[in-house]
Order: structure tokens, then C-alpha cells, then sequence
């Protein structure tokens, strides 16, 4: 299944079968290269939160699988920022900007490999995200982010998604030296990228965008 240039995607984050974010991007490419979608300022952004109205992250995981949890709107803060997510690769590459359109650097973000699907009226993919994460910075220098949150959760295997962290480490330990090289995605691609002029309005987020996990 391919996905046409500006077509609105449906990008859907699941904990287990739950949904936990919603996001309202645009297909940039759809090639031998990947998926590289686009999310701008103010896109339709659901995220899952605790009945106080926290996130996952502003508690222990012991306390988050206690709580009540529901989906709040809200929209994409900052930047906008692009997501290419390569064929059967357990990841994918943000490209991230600052406030003045500077490049900001890369973030590599390891999930399952996305599944597609299509409805026609609504599209999207679905992953189920891996908690640990490697931020690049604009000169290919790099660090591991959220081991604390991985190694926490493994705590709880009846409640957490991820399932064999041994494989996550090692798909992050086969990015880094692609890293270091300047392997593509890391070579400078879509640096310089700026959204189609006829994206200015803001997708709203399409019916259907609820149905059951692919």
C-alpha cells in the first residue's frame, strides 16, 4: 500500500490495544525510502491522560496504571516536524526545527514497525511506540533518551507493551553508525525542507479516525 503525496494520514500510537496519540500529518513522499510524513503548527494532536489531567510522564508508571485514562484534543505545539519511517525498520527519523527555521537535529524514535491502513475516506498507520529514544544533534553527535522510562516499566510486564527490550537496544545500537557516518537519513536530506505552500490550512481530523487498531 502506497500513500499519495499530500494526502492527511491518521498517525495512532497504541499501548497494547489502547489508543494513546493521535496525530494529523501529511504524506511528503511514499517511496523505496519510506514513509516521510509532515506535522505542522496547530494539527489536530489526541493524547492519552490521566482523570487529573497528567501524562504518563509526570508519573510513576506504578500510579499511571491505576488511574482512569481518557483522550483529550488539543492540537501540535512548536515547529512543525517531519517523520520518515523506512520499510520494516523498528524506527523512525524526526527531523526537528527550531523557532527561526533553523535545523534543529534529528530524533530517532524506535517503535514496531508501522501497519497501514486505509479506509478511503481516512488512512493512517499504527505503531506502538518503544519508549527509548536517540537525539541527534545537527553535528551527528548523539545521546540515549529515556532508558529511566524503559527500565521502569519493564517493571510491570502484565501492564507495558514493550515486550523484549533486549531487541529495542539493539535496533537503536544498528542506527548509531549510520549516525556517525552520515549514512542516509542522517546526510543532510530534507534539511532545508519547507511544507508544499498549499498546506497552510490546517487538516481537521477525519471521521473514522477511532476504528479499531490495525
Amino acid at each position: 500500500m502506497r500513500f499519495a503525496p499530500g494526502r492527511v494520514l491518521v498517525h495512532r500510537h497504541f499501548q497494547r490495544d489502547r489508543l494513546a496519540r493521535v496525530r494529523v500529518m501529511r504524506v511528503v513522499s511514499d517511496d523505496e525510502r519510506g514513509l516521510l510524513l509532515w506535522i505542522g503548527a496547530g494539527s489536530p494532536a489526541l493524547s492519552l491522560r490521566a482523570d487529573d489531567g497528567r501524562t504518563i510522564r509526570s508519573m510513576p508508571f506504578a500510579e499511571w496504571i491505576t488511574r482512569q485514562r481518557r483522550l483529550t484534543t488539543g492540537t501540535w505545539e512548536g515547529p512543525g516536524v517531519l517523520k520518515l519511517s523506512r520499510p520494516g525498520a523498528a524506527h523512525s527519523v524526526w527531523w526537528f526545527w527550531d523557532d527561526r527555521g533553523g535545523f534543529g537535529g534529528w530524533y530517532v524514535n524506535l517503535e514496531e514497525a508501522g501497519v497501514r491502513w486505509d479506509d478511503g475516506d481516512v488512512a493512517g498507520v499504527d505503531i506502538v511506540d518503544q519508549d527509548l529514544d536517540i537525539c541527534v544533534e545537527p553535528d551527528r553527535s548523539w545521546l540515549w533518551k529515556d532508558e529511566h522510562e524503559l527500565t521502569e516499566r519493564l517493571r510491570f510486564p502484565d501492564q507495558y507493551w514493550v515486550h523484549d527490550a533486549d531487541a529495542v537496544w539493539a535496533e537503536g545500537r544498528r542506527v548509531i553508525p549510520d549516525i556517525e557516518a552520515g549514512a542516509f537519513p542522517f546526510d543532510g536530506s530534507w534539511c532545508d525542507f519547507e511544507p508544499d505552500p498549499g498546506w497552510v490550512e490546517v487538516p481537521a481530523l477525519p471521521a473514522g479516525w477511532d476504528r479499531p487498531r490495525a
